[in-house]
């Protein structure tokens, strides 16, 4: 037998994966192999792989007996729409994905690749966790992957695809990572899995109501996207990468549009009540001002009263944050404010403008959301904002009431260009509000206390909280006609695309976490 002849014979053990047999009960239980992900995400055969013949170098417990190729993961690089992306995928057919010394050190030499080279990391998680047969040397091997996630974050885009267990120590560098992606079934991510909370706490739970998608997407926020399955998640990695830049130093890809900026928003007052407590579905004015109603949502099951994620304005990549008031009013919270602060500080590392849309009543109020530390998170908002130089726009398209006027993007936050419709209502808080406490006396003693407090209202709302007040101080740059929004803001994004903003010269901030 040739060289060469050797050669393909030990590729084509390595490509077998942990067997034909191992390769069906992957395939029973719903899931692709690792390779076969890839080839879901990546331009066709634009796969490189690395580090084929790796093999681990224990020789305790049972270990020293087989010595697979690949070690449970393949690394490389492959293009998406023609653009470098670096792939790790766990090969869950070899020890069960398990992470190992050579397992991890082979994804921590393609995570410095993909940092010396300036390109998206992804990273395809379906491990049994670590590798117990290894000992310390596993762990070393987790912290060296956290090390270097922490590291590239802010300098290139790092995503995670949950795509089967995802435990113990395993959950961080997804955790540390810009986006996280989980299937409806199949995906889990847990500290401790049920038998251990079990013999713990006592209480009994199950995979998916422990770590499954839906709490991760609904209610710990630790997931971003959830999809089906495989196919249609590859489809929403792919969707998303069109929007962001490979890394901190290349701006986004300007995409060449059919709709036109000066486009009038016809219908949008058809959208919006007149009466400033009745809901409305935010989505519908953002679908009518970006390019085509494009619009990828982050999180969108997540702290529903606000709103992000990436569009396009005028062929310009942007990040979109808006309030809700078709859930809790839109008032801001807790999981919001986190949600946004998170949102804005990906779009500021990675230079896309960020467009807000306001329309809010404030912080929510309560026991629950003070003892929770409210103050806390909503600083994080406040700070994000502040901190963020690339081009900020808004819009003040009804409320905006107290703290949450400032901190939504306003000119008090550096906010670039602010706007606001005539609707729009600027004050400490609403006039119903503000009219009890400060007429409080006058309305307990009237004859006729309703009709007097709602003559006090309309006069609050014309002369303390008209946005002519915000407008005559700077702190509006324009009130302008809720049609000529997009044209509003595509001219001003167009000013700003080339500004530049200093910041001070420190190790680096003090984010109130």
């Amino acid at each position: 037998m040739s060289l060469q002849e050797d050669l393909n014979s030990l590729i084509a053990r390595a490509m077998g994966g942990g067997g034909q047999e191992a390769i069906a009960k992957q395939h029973a239980r719903g899931k692709k192999t690792a390779r076969e992900r890839i080839d879901l995400l990546v331009d066709p055969d634009s796969f490189q792989e690395i580090d084929l013949f790796v093999t681990h170098r224990a020789n305790q417990f049972g270990l020293e007996k087989e010595h697979p190729f690949t070690d449970g993961v393949i690394t490389g690089w492959g293009k998406v729409d023609g653009k470098t992306v670096y792939i790790y995928s766990q090969d869950f057919t070899i020890m069960g994905g398990s992470l190992g010394e050579a397992h991890g050190l082979k994804i921590a030499k393609l995570m410095d690749l993909a940092y010396q080279n300036g390109a998206p990391l992804i990273a395809i998680n379906d491990s049994g966790g670590a590798r117990i047969q290894e000992g310390v040397d596993a762990l070393a091997a987790y912290g060296e992957i956290f090390y270097r996630n922490m590291r590239a974050s802010g300098v290139i885009p790092q995503i995670s695809l949950i795509l089967g267990p995802c435990a113990g120590g395993a959950v961080y560098s997804p955790a540390i990572t810009d986006f996280v992606f989980m299937t409806h079934e199949n995906s889990y991510m847990f500290i401790t899995g049920p038998e251990v909370i079990k013999s713990v706490t006592g209480e009994e739970v199950d995979f998916a109501t422990l770590g499954g998608a839906k709490v991760h997407t609904s209610l710990s926020g630790v997931a971003h996207f959830s999809e089906p399955n495989e196919e249609q998640l590859m489809a929403k990695v792919r969707w998303l990468l069109s929007f962001i830049p490979p890394n901190n130093l290349t701006p986004p890809d300007f995409q060449e549009t059919d709709d036109p900026p000066s486009r009038l928003l016809e219908d949008i007052l058809e959208i919006i009540p007149s009466s400033p407590n009745k809901p409305y579905d935010i989505h519908h004015v953002i679908e009518r001002l970006v390019d085509g109603g494009e619009f990828l949502e982050v999180q969108e099951s997540f702290a529903q009263n606000l709103v992000v994620g990436f569009a396009r304005i005028a062929g310009q990549v942007v990040g979109i944050v808006a309030n809700q008031p078709a859930v809790l009013a839109g008032v801001l919270d807790i999981d919001s404010s986190d949600k946004g602060a998170r949102f804005i500080r990906f779009c500021d590392s990675f230079h896309i403008p960020i467009v807000t849309l306001i329309d809010t009543p404030g912080f929510l109020p309560g026991v629950d959301q003070e003892h929770h530390g409210i103050i806390r998170h909503g600083a994080k908002l406040i700070f994000a904002y502040a901190e963020a130089t690339v081009p900020k726009v808004s819009v003040i398209l009804r409320k905006a009431y107290g703290g949450a006027y400032i901190v939504m993007s306003s000119k008090h936050l550096r906010g670039d260009i602010n706007f606001a419709w005539p609707t729009a209502e600027i004050a400490v808080m609403g006039p119903e509000g503000a009219v009890r406490i400060i007429y409080r006396k006058e309305i307990s003693a009237s004859a006729n206390p309703q009709q007097l407090e709602e003559e006090l209202i309309m006069q609050y709302r014309a002369e303390l909280a008209t946005p002519l007040i915000s407008a005559s101080r700077g702190y509006l740059d324009a009130i302008i006609s809720p049609q000529e929004t997009r044209l509003k803001v595509a001219a001003a994004l167009d000013m700003l695309k080339e500004k530049r903003a200093p910041t001070p010269v420190r190790k680096h901030s003090n984010l109130p976490l």
